[in-house]
């Protein structure tokens, strides 16, 4: 439910007007972000003391506490949707002075998916047009303000605005959902799309029209724009065999644009303007993944023929087994079929492993093409297909308030509760909870399970792409999340997600070990292709310079990337010591050798023991040189043409000044 908000909106009478493109639908702070919560080296199963809470550490729910739990749960809607209009007796920073005529003024907090970026009430407009942009660039450059594109807030890295930012700050956000939404056929296989609209929007749009994309986020209320911002993707490579389609690529949703529109400065009128750049222009590439460095309006992307997929579910298969070494024998005396992961990934190209943490058989997905349904298939006409996922079980959302509360050391058990409760949802089968102990039967009662199972079951699904290649709502867990690509050799995959895995396992026994549970949520694995430009169809493409996935020039071979991600709720005691542990265990393993490592930039990175987004050597030495590393175009191009078309740094914030920077 949400508050009642102020809508006493104005709008200016004595200016330009603004424009929209959507920035990193990953909310970004002015700074690095430390989480304010529980600290670190807090004692693991009891309530660590709570600066808001008072010296003593009570164990009654602060507002800090309470807030974490809320968006923890999916139930922050109430707190972050208020809007107050400048004329409110309720707005509370000056009104920015002489805005464009016509600019529609509000304040609202801005808080992102997760709860870790929480700010003051600050100056929001919505652009109605993709031309009142520009002269809201000039007016910001003209007062000293900076403007942030922002979507649907479902982001953990900084860089949009930072926690804590103050209603004084010169900061204007441009809401870009409200209007700059437009889907348009621009030629029988591409889609022109302004960068407020949702990819739920997106891929309905091209499903109308017989059109699909390989791969894609799994959330659908993400912006195009913020997408497109952080180098988005999906899960997929070429299976064995799999011929290639025309229209399809197989890295990030930016490597399928084939032109933009982005609000860039004159040099010849000295004011900023609407330039469409062609992906064979060489500046198109700086744009194409800018981390809110750039304003861009609009995309044409390009699409192919849809292509229905199978989308098949299993938690059968050890972690032993599924992430072991290369060479080792896996199945009965070695003679049943290899199940490892880059096994599935040869046979079926599209694979994903959740694993719970503290648990030893991970959740397999695969996604193969599939023309027709196949026998005993469940067909799907509609995304979202998992809805114990979707929606908080209730024993989840108890043991969930639980951790939070202080309770960390139930993290197994809170694993093991989301594994039962993914298997009972997937394929019905209650034998493990039959067999577990009381707290488990407890947890999971018989109205539980009933309920779970009254939607049908989910192991085995069919139908359009776009119906099973999103199946994330924004109602899920709510949970930060570090998160990298490793660059390497298909043919060395599976030797990439063993060594993850063991340095994850040996990092949690060790924490483990001295009584500290610092995840309480899931590792993720998805494996991509690379940026190769030609999948856009444009003659002249590069690739985008600094998406995660630009092939290495010095490594043709490095065609695949392993994308790792651990998840866990904000404000867990050692979450952060955790991830620097494994951020640095990672860098010594994937270190350009075998293997290159590159950040998500829209993930959690950078760690210092108490806080993401914030060690220096990863900010200022070891990020630039992961893109500089092969030579070739990347990141000194990349920041070079930012600041060229944007001299005044109209589109950033500190944050995005530390880290791009030559």
């Amino acid at each position: 439910m949400t508050a009642a908000p102020d809508h006493q909106h104005h709008r200016h009478h004595d200016g330009h007007g603004p424009d929209d493109r959507a920035a990193p639908d990953r909310a970004a702070p002015d700074r690095a972000a430390p989480d304010r919560a529980a600290p670190d080296r807090a004692a693991p199963d009891r309530a660590a003391p709570d600066p808001a809470a008072g010296e003593s550490g009570d164990r009654s729910l602060s507002r800090r506490r309470l807030l974490g739990l809320s968006a923890a749960l999916g139930t922050t809607g109430w707190l972050v949707s208020g809007t107050v209009g400048p004329d409110s007796a309720r707005a509370a920073a000056p009104v920015p002075p002489d805005l464009p005529a016509g600019t529609e003024l509000f304040q609202r907090v801005y808080r992102n998916w997760s709860g870790e970026i929480g700010t003051d009430q600050l100056w929001t407009c919505t652009p109605r047009t993709p031309e009142e942009v520009p002269a809201l660039a000039d007016w910001a450059r003209a007062h000293g303000w900076r403007l942030r594109a922002q979507g649907h807030r479902h982001t953990w890295a900084p860089l949009t605005v930072a926690d804590g930012t103050p209603e004084a700050a010169r900061v204007l956000l441009l809401d870009t959902t409200r209007h700059l939404t437009a889907l348009t056929a621009d030629s029988p296989t591409t889609v022109r799309a302004q960068t407020g609209a949702t990819m739920e929007a997106l891929l309905v749009h091209l499903a109308d029209r017989g059109l699909g994309l390989t791969a894609v986020p799994a959330p659908g209320e993400l912006t195009v724009g913020g997408v497109l911002a952080i180098g988005g993707h999906g899960t997929a490579v070429p299976a064995a065999g799999e011929p290639r389609a025309d229209g399809h690529g197989y890295g990030s949703v930016s490597n399928q644009v084939t032109s933009l529109t982005a609000v860039v400065l004159d040099p010849a009128t000295d004011r900023y303007t609407l330039r469409t750049f062609d992906r064979s222009e060489a500046d198109s590439a700086a744009f194409l993944v800018h981390l809110g460095r750039a304003f861009v309006t609009e995309v044409v992307l390009r699409a192919g023929a849809d292509r229905p997929l199978r989308c098949v579910s299993r938690l059968d298969i050890p972690a032993t087994e599924l992430f072991a070494r290369p060479g080792t024998t896996t199945g009965l005396g070695g003679l049943s079929r290899p199940r490892t992961f880059a096994d599935f990934v040869d046979r079926d190209g599209r694979a994903e492993a959740i694993w719970f943490a503290y648990t030893d058989r991970p959740w397999l997905k695969t996604w193969s093409i599939a023309p027709n349904r196949p026998f005993g298939s469940r067909a799907v006409d509609e995304p979202y297909n998992y809805p114990f996922s979707d929606s908080i079980p209730e024993p989840v959302a108890r043991l969930a308030g639980q951790l939070l509360a202080g309770a960390w050391g139930s993290a197994p058990l809170f694993g093991q509760l989301q594994y039962l409760i993914a298997k009972v949802g997937l394929t019905g089968d209650i034998t493990d909870v039959l067999l577990s102990g009381g707290l488990i039967r407890d947890l999971l009662t018989g109205e539980v399970l009933t309920h779970l199972l009254a939607g049908g079951l989910h192991s085995d699904l069919w139908g359009p792409s776009r119906t099973l290649l999103q199946y994330v709502r924004p109602t899920t867990l709510r949970v930060t999340a570090n998160g990298y690509a490793i660059l390497a050799r298909r043919a060395d995959l599976q030797w990439v997600v063993a060594e993850f895995a063991d340095q994850y396992r040996r990092l949690l026994d060790d924490y483990r070990s001295r009584g500290e549970f610092p995840v309480n949520g899931a590792v993720e694995i998805r494996v991509t292709g690379t940026d190769d430009p030609a999948w856009s169809g444009v003659p002249g493409a590069r690739p985008p310079l600094l998406s995660a996935l630009r092939p290495r020039p010095d490594r043709p071979e490095w065609d695949t990337a392993v994308w790792l991600d651990v998840l866990g709720f904000p404000g867990t005691p050692g979450l952060h010591r955790f991830a620097r542990d494994l951020e640095q265990a990672l860098l010594r393993s994937f270190d350009g050798t075998r293997a290159g490592l590159r950040v998500e930039w829209s993930k959690g990175w950078a760690y210092t023991e108490d806080a993401a987004w914030a060690d220096a050597d990863m900010l200022d030495r070891v990020i630039p040189a992961s893109h500089r590393a092969g030579g070739g175009a990347g990141w000194d191009e990349a920041v070079t043409v930012l600041d060229r078309h944007d001299p005044h740094r109209v589109f950033g914030n500190p944050f995005l000044d530390r880290l791009l920077k030559l």
